[in-house]
C-alpha cells in the first residue's frame, strides 16, 4: 500500500479571491486598501509579493502581509502563513509557530489548514506526535469534502493510525478521494480491489483505478498496470501494452519499471528485441540498487550482449547482485573467480560462492562445485574451465530469455 501524504510536505499558498474575468490584481489599488487596514487587501498584497504578480517577489514583505490580515482574523491569510513559517519562507523556520496560525485558521473552517494540522500532529512537527488529534483533524477536513484529507483518512483507516484499523472504512474513504482525482488514493484503492481488502477482489476495478492514476503520472500505478497487462488480470493480455506503462514508469525512475522494460527489450517481448536498450534500462535501474537489474547487467557484459563483452564490468555488477544474496550471481561470480576472468584467480574464494549458491537451489553452482572444488580437483584444464564458464553464461543467457518479464 502506498503512503499517503500524512506527514508530508504542506499544501502551496491559498490566492486570494478576484472578481469574475480579474486575472491581475491591481498593485496600487491592492497596497492602498491594505494601508488602510482591509484585511482581504491585505491578504492580497501578500499573495503579490510571495508570487511576483505585478511586483518583484519578496517573501519576507509577502509574510510581513499575511500576518497584518492573520492578525485581523483572515483565515486564507492564517493559512498562508503558516505554510510560509513550516516552509521557512520569507520568515525563520518555526513548525510551532506554524502549528499556532493553522490552527486559528482550521477552526474557522479551512479545510487546507486542518488537513496540515492533521499532517503535523501525525510526524510531530511542530506539536507532540498524537495520532489521534491527527485523526479528528483529518475527519474534520474529509467530511467537508477535502480529497487529500479523504485520502489520508483511508490511509489511517488502513494502518491503524490513531483509529482502529478498519479496510473496509478505509476503502470508503479512498473511493471518496479517488472519485474527486486524487491519485494516490486512486492508486491505493486499485491496491484494495487487487487484494480484496475492504473491498470483493476484482482485477477489473484494480485495473481501471490504477488507470485513472496512471494517466495522472502516477509511475507506482503505471508500474502495476504494466504488470496486469502482461498477466491479462483484469484486462485483456497485451505485451505492448505493458511495455508502453512500464516505460512510463521507467522514464520517471522507477526501477522495477526499468529492471522489467530491460526485460523486454532483451527478450523481444511486447517491443523490437533491441540488447542495448535492455543494457541501458537494466543500468538505470542496477544503479538504484535493484538487484535483478544488477544480475542481467552483468550477464550482458559477460556475454557482450548490447554492450562489449567486458569480464571486469560483468564482475562488478554480479559482485553487487551476490552482496543482494542473488544465487545466479554467486555461482557465476563462482567460475568468474576459478577462472580469473575479471578479477584476480582465487580458487577458494569460487568454491565458496559456488557452494553458497547451490546450498540456495542453484544445481547447475552445486555440479560446478563437484567438477572443480571436490577432493582431488585441483588440476583440472584451462580448456575445461573455460567451457564450462562459457556454457553457463549461455545458459544463462537462455534461461532469461525464457523467463516472463
Amino acid at each position: 500500500m502506498k503512503k499517503l501524504v500524512v506527514a508530508a510536505a504542506m499544501l502551496a499558498l491559498l490566492a486570494p479571491w478576484t472578481s469574475a474575468g480579474q486575472d491581475v490584481l491591481d498593485f496600487a489599488a491592492v497596497h492602498k486598501a491594505a494601508e488602510q487596514g482591509d484585511a482581504g487587501a491585505q491578504h492580497a498584497l501578500g499573495f503579490m509579493y510571495a508570487s511576483g504578480q505585478g511586483v518583484p517577489k519578496d517573501e519576507a514583505k509577502a509574510a510581513q502581509w499575511f500576518q497584518k490580515a492573520a492578525e485581523q482574523g483572515q483565515a486564507e491569510a492564517q493559512y498562508n502563513l503558516g505554510v510560509m513559517c513550516a516552509a521557512g519562507q520569507g520568515v525563520p523556520r518555526d513548525e510551532a509557530r506554524a502549528v499556532q496560525w493553522f490552527l486559528k485558521a482550521a477552526e474557522q473552517g479551512d479545510t487546507r489548514a486542518q488537513y496540515n494540522l492533521g499532517v503535523m500532529y501525525a510526524s510531530g512537527q511542530g506539536v507532540p506526535r498524537d495520532e489521534a488529534r491527527a485523526v479528528q483533524w483529518v475527519l474534520r477536513a474529509a467530511e467537508q469534502g477535502d480529497a487529500r484529507a479523504q485520502g489520508a483518512l483511508g490511509f489511517m483507516h488502513a494502518s491503524g493510525q490513531g483509529v482502529p484499523k478498519d479496510e473496509a472504512k478505509a476503502a470508503q474513504w479512498y473511493q471518496k478521494a479517488a472519485e474527486q482525482g486524487q491519485v494516490e488514493a486512486q492508486y491505493n484503492l486499485g491496491m484494495m480491489y487487487d487484494f480484496g481488502r475492504g473491498v470483493p477482489q476484482d482485477y477489473a476495478e484494480a485495473a481501471k483505478w490504477w488507470k485513472k492514476a496512471a494517466e495522472q503520472g502516477d509511475a507506482a500505478a503505471q508500474f502495476n498496470l504494466g504488470r496486469i497487462y502482461l498477466e491479462g488480470r483484469g484486462v485483456p493480455r497485451d505485451d505492448a501494452e505493458a511495455a508502453q506503462w512500464w516505460k512510463k514508469a521507467a522514464e520517471q525512475g522507477d526501477a522495477r519499471a526499468q529492471a522489467r522494460l530491460g526485460n523486454m527489450y532483451g527478450i523481444g517481448q511486447g517491443v523490437q528485441q533491441d540488447y542495448l536498450e535492455a543494457a541501458t534500462w537494466y543500468q538505470k535501474a542496477a544503479e538504484q540498487g535493484h538487484g535483478g537489474a544488477r544480475f542481467n547487467l552483468g550477464l550482458m557484459y559477460a556475454a557482450g550482449l548490447g554492450v562489449p563483452q567486458e569480464y571486469s564490468e560483468a564482475a562488478k555488477w554480479h559482485q553487487k547482485a551476490v552482496a543482494q544474496g542473488d544465487a545466479r550471481a554467486q555461482g557465476l561470480m563462482g567460475l568468474l573467480y576459478i577462472g580469473g576472468r575479471g578479477v584476480s584467480s582465487d580458487r577458494q574464494k569460487g568454491c565458496d560462492l559456488l557452494r553458497a549458491s547451490a546450498e540456495q537451489g542453484n544445481k547447475e553452482a552445486g555440479s560446478s562445485h563437484q567438477v572443480f572444488c571436490a577432493a582431488g580437483k585441483a588440476d583440472i584444464s584451462h580448456d575445461e574451465l573455460e567451457k564450462r564458464l562459457d556454457d553457463e553464461i549461455a545458459r544463462l543467457v537462455e534461461a532469461q530469455k525464457s523467463q516472463e518479464p
